[in-house]
């Protein structure tokens, strides 16, 4: 009786391990990486980096899909309904697990995700043709008190739009008119369908000496623009750097994280990611999980307050 006990045990015990999740082996079949915006920006160009290393180092193929709409919240909700087994990951800018979330914008909520890492600050701007009337905000606010001035950004309820309106606030102007694009590059402005847009430099490389920047959203100068005055000069309090980092659904294996972040960690060293930072001036790096996730929390509570101060 023993004897066939321990056997039946042992049979129970093996079948059970058979029927786990072979994480072990992860990637057994492609692995998608979801960009909720167009092709052609800074964080489609590294996570499409990030994929080509990850097919080669992983020995799976791996794939960036765009999926835009919503100011990212299509995207980041397919992300977010997907399998928690590492086969979908979101490449998801900062207004995903902030403002949207505060805004009441999605279907997910706060704890949806869970970061493997962040890699880009943005070299966000405020940018208006070479020959407009005005240089920094200062002038900006001035020429806007007697004319209709009109402003395209990538959505209302995202962060770097609620700190152009907050910094119109401040400084006591408003916008004659403003709308959102999927995409803002040279072309809008020299279409007259913005006069300033919120956009990063990479969309505006091919009209750089056609363009001003009237405030960075950075904490540092713009390597591709240094003389632009920093938005957190022009108008003290909005200290505002816009980031993208690589999510997976809540409850994702440990391993299987690690695995994604050591790939991009290696693919954010590479020469290709090095060169689109020298072209565009992006930040280019690799955040751990921890430090993402206390970058996070600091951020919604920034976030957080800038909605109170709009509100006022």
């Amino acid at each position: 009786m023993t004897r066939f006990l321990t056997l039946a045990l042992a049979t129970t015990t093996l079948a059970a391990a058979l029927a786990m999740p072979a994480y072990a082996e992860y990637p057994e079949r492609p692995v998608t990486f979801i960009v909720p915006w167009p092709p052609g920006d800074l964080e489609d160009q590294l996570t499409r980096i990030i994929a080509d290393t990850f097919t080669a180092s992983a020995g799976a193929p791996a794939k960036v899909v765009n999926r835009p709409g919503g100011g990212a919240v299509e995207g980041a909700t397919a992300v977010a309904q997907s399998d928690p087994d590492g086969y979908t990951v979101g490449s998801l800018v900062i207004d995903v697990p902030t403002m949207h979330v505060i805004q009441g914008n999605a279907p997910y909520g706060r704890d949806a995700f869970e970061p493997v890492g962040i890699f880009l600050t943005y070299p966000f701007a405020l940018v208006a043709k070479k020959d407009a009337p005005y240089d920094d905000l200062a002038g900006l606010a001035a020429y806007a008190k007697a004319n209709p001035v009109k402003l395209g950004h990538f959505g209302y309820d995202l962060i770097p739009t609620m700190a152009t309106f907050a910094a119109a606030k401040k400084l006591g102007f408003t916008f004659g008119a403003d709308a959102a694009f999927n995409s803002l590059d040279c072309s809008t402005l020299a279409n007259g369908d913005a006069d300033v847009m919120n956009t990063t430099m990479a969309t505006v490389l091919s009209c750089l000496d056609d363009v001003k920047v009237l405030a960075a959203y950075t904490d540092a100068p713009l390597s591709i623009k240094p003389e632009a005055k920093l938005l957190s000069e022009q108008v003290p309090g909005l200290n505002i750097t816009l980031w993208n980092g690589l999510f997976v659904p809540k409850g994702t294996p440990q391993e299987i994280k690690d695995k994604i972040a050591t790939i991009a960690e290696e693919a954010m060293k590479s020469d290709r990611a090095k060169a689109v930072s020298e072209a565009t001036g992006a930040g280019v790096y690799w955040m751990n999980a921890t430090d993402a996730a206390a970058r996070i929390d600091k951020d919604y509570a920034a976030a957080e307050e800038l909605v109170k101060d709009l509100k006022k």
